[in-house]
């Protein structure tokens, strides 16, 4: 029998816990503390995303029902629900959005090297956002419609690992295009976006930092064809025209040349592209537009199989320090993954881990026991981020 480290202790280990004292000293998360510290919250809320707890009730009762092995796991505080809502509404967000930050920029470096599909060497990232439903009464300060409030996640995904490298959580009168203000484009990268993002004084912006987009065209495009080039119809390719926008601002907003490139859709449904990149094969902007699906998988995941469509508080802080915990939580879960070279998707080694919390075996041998009993990877219904 292993008497060693719990599995969430093993799972605490790898993270850089140097970097989080920097994250709580930077925005003096020690204040006025008197037992309970932030590391002890960051536990706290941890648990809950990895076990699926449903409230502070829920997290109270069964920390507690372990409290013989919470000094081994990390746990310096007495664990209360009251003591954790205040701490999720007083204690700044900004340290768990800045050593999630920490996380991602340590997954990123793990995958790197991870296939896309593409026979492309660049940085491709696909930006989208997620509404997340709320009570108006509850959250005042998210408003969205006059009956209803609601927060936006805005993310921009690496598609090289599905790992979120920006994220922005607003209320949901935000149009998605503003997000394009906040991020800093990076000089050969590719960006992959809907045409909710549609705005040409801003993609100029990309233009000119020597970024590239490629971006749904809307309908009613006013633009004038200069040159098409030839295509094999039989890759789902309609045309690849050199164009320049003919609108009553657009020419003023982007005055340089577009590429335009007609595909298909899986459904067969014709989709015009715009692209500033005039080196790539038509085909290949087509497959970039598909992988941008992998953002919708992503926060179908994370709405899924973290905790992040109901709440513990109501304040603000409290709703991103609680956003901000479950995506360090899927990037820390990432992590483990590719660093422990396990094969199974990373929605079976969060229910391992979901069950087995408190178990006092390895997490080598955890997740490789047993495979035979565990539930099919290849099921349909599941979703699937790590393959």
């Amino acid at each position: 029998m292993n008497i060693g480290s719990t599995v969430l202790a093993q799972l605490m280990d790898f993270i850089p816990r140097h970097e989080f004292r920097s994250c709580v000293k930077r925005y003096r998360g020690h204040h006025k503390m008197k037992s309970f510290s932030c590391w002890d919250q960051f536990l706290c809320m941890a648990f809950a995303q990895l076990t699926f707890r449903e409230s502070l009730r829920d997290i109270e009762a069964c920390l507690r029902s372990m409290s013989s092995r919470l000094y081994h796991c990390g746990f310096r505080g007495r664990v209360s629900r009251s003591t954790l809502a205040e701490a999720n509404e007083r204690r700044d967000w900004r340290i768990y959005s800045d050593f999630a930050q920490v996380l991602i920029t340590r997954a990123r470096a793990l995958y790197r090297d991870e296939d896309l599909g593409v026979e492309l060497d660049k940085t491709v990232y696909a930006l989208d956002s997620t509404t997340i439903d709320l009570c108006l009464s509850l959250f005042p300060w998210a408003p969205f419609q006059q009956q209803k409030a609601a927060v936006k996640l805005h993310t921009l995904l690496d598609l090289r690992g599905s790992i979120p490298t920006f994220i922005r959580v607003t209320d949901g009168r935000v149009h998605d295009v503003r997000i394009l203000d906040e991020i800093i484009p990076e000089p050969g990268s590719f960006y992959v976006l809907d045409r909710g993002y549609i705005s040409f004084r801003r993609l100029h912006r990309l233009h000119r930092s020597q970024a590239f987009f490629i971006i749904r065209a809307r309908r009613d495009l006013k633009f004038r064809r200069v040159y098409s080039h030839a295509v094999d119809r039989s890759k789902g390719l309609r045309y690849d025209q050199t164009i320049v926008l003919t609108g009553v601002a657009t020419p003023l907003h982007y005055p340089e040349m577009l590429r335009r490139v007609g595909v298909f859709d899986q459904e067969h449904q014709h989709i015009s592209l715009l692209t500033n990149h005039f080196g790539l094969p038509a085909s290949t902007v087509g497959e970039l537009y598909k992988h941008r699906w992998k953002v919708e998988l992503f926060f179908r995941w994370i709405k899924q199989h973290l905790h992040i469509k109901s709440f513990f508080g109501t304040s603000e802080n409290a709703v991103k320090t609680q956003i901000w915990i479950a995506v360090a939580v899927y990037v820390l879960i990432a992590i483990i993954k590719k660093e422990l070279k396990f094969e199974r998707s990373l929605y079976t080694i969060l229910q391992v881990i979901s069950v087995n919390p408190f178990s006092q075996t390895t997490l080598n041998e955890l997740l490789t026991q047993n495979e035979n009993t565990v539930q099919n990877e290849e099921d349909p219904n599941q979703l699937i981020l790590f393959e």
